[in-house]
């Protein structure tokens, strides 16, 4: 007689794994921290809503980015996050050790800021069409942004401790040097490749520095209507090379920008006060130009300051605009200090 086969249980499946919850896929930006993951989320909208603001600011010449990250309270963590691209992280990255070259970037701070950018530059060339309203009515778009940028010129001469005979000298040559960029930059520059990458090089420097705009020195470069127009029609080709000037600007530039702030303050922003004054006529809204026909097209090869022949609406505007410009800048100056 053959005994029975005993029972035995029915082999148990391990349950799927389940995906993490969103915290915990956050862990590795916040360093392993699961109390530092949450509230990074929890400060998100904020960090968007300031990055919003930040865009703004760098959209419209006259209104620096870092100023506006200063008022903020957010400059230093600013240049610490940029900074921290470095080559620890780069050697981290190479060695695939992803989670701790994620941990070093303050991401969960740079990614909302960064979408908060975004969306401003979207607002201000789909809802607000400044590259149309710059062809369209050239005046009153450039009175609104040399009150911005005299107003900049102002606030820097503020922070100046002294002004004495070596202060004069300094910001003279920074006239001078400011004089002679506007002058030697062609007024149609090319849309060459190499020539959008040198933008987005020297604007990135700009706008990491509270006083001066990036979008400033787009227009004196002559693109700034093009590469926002650019921005606004997702023209990869031109944003990828834009932003590859300006990743190699953060790079070569961050720590210089921090090391010239720290040990040489006062020259510093005097220089950026000179090439400011100096570069400001070719922002002035009323401008003879010269146009000349290449290639069956009207192309414009020369502009020079003037003073309106008449007093009309035009003119009223663009001078209101100036006011408003002007006032803006000094209000946002205020708040400015009052955070420091």
């Amino acid at each position: 007689m053959s005994r029975p086969t005993p029972l035995t249980n029915p082999p148990v499946t391990p349950p799927a794994t389940r995906p993490g919850t969103f915290i915990e896929r956050l862990l590795p930006l916040a360093g392993g921290d699961r109390a530092s993951a949450r509230a990074a989320l929890a400060h998100s909208p904020w960090h968007a809503l300031r990055g919003f603001c930040m865009g703004s600011a760098d959209v419209i010449p006259g209104v620096s980015g870092g100023t506006m990250a200063l008022i903020l309270g957010i400059y230093e963590r600013l240049l610490r996050a940029i900074r921290s691209f470095d080559r620890d992280w780069l050697n981290s990255l190479l060695h695939l050790r992803v989670a701790e070259a994620l941990a070093r970037n303050d991401l969960l701070f740079l990614l909302p800021l960064g979408f908060g950018i975004m969306l401003a530059i979207l607002f201000f060339t789909r809802v607000v069409p400044l590259p149309a309203l710059i062809v369209s009515d050239p005046e009153i778009i450039y009175g609104l942004f040399f009150g911005l940028i005299l107003a900049s010129v102002i606030i820097l001469m503020g922070e100046v401790d002294r002004y004495g005979p070596k202060e004069v000298v300094i910001t003279a040559a920074g006239v001078l040097f400011g004089f002679v960029i506007v002058n030697l930059v062609p007024v149609e520059t090319p849309t060459s490749a190499w020539f959008i990458f040198v933008c987005g090089f020297v604007a990135i420097c700009a706008m990491l520095l509270p006083g001066i705009s990036g979008s400033f020195v787009l227009l004196v470069l002559g693109k700034y209507a093009y590469i926002i127009d650019a921005l606004g029609a997702f023209d990869l080709p031109v944003i990828l090379t834009f932003a590859a000037g300006a990743l190699a600007g953060v790079i070569v530039f961050s720590r210089a920008i921090v090391w010239l702030l720290e040990r040489y303050h006062q020259t510093t922003l005097l220089l950026i006060k000179g090439i400011l004054i100096g570069s400001l006529w070719i922002i002035w809204p009323f401008q003879d130009r010269v146009f000349a026909i290449v290639h069956g097209e009207a192309k414009l090869v020369g502009a020079s300051p003037a003073w309106p022949d008449a007093l009309d609406g035009t003119v009223l505007a663009s001078f209101a605009l100036l006011l408003a410009g002007f006032v803006f800048v000094l209000a946002i100056d205020r708040l400015a200090k009052r955070s420091r």
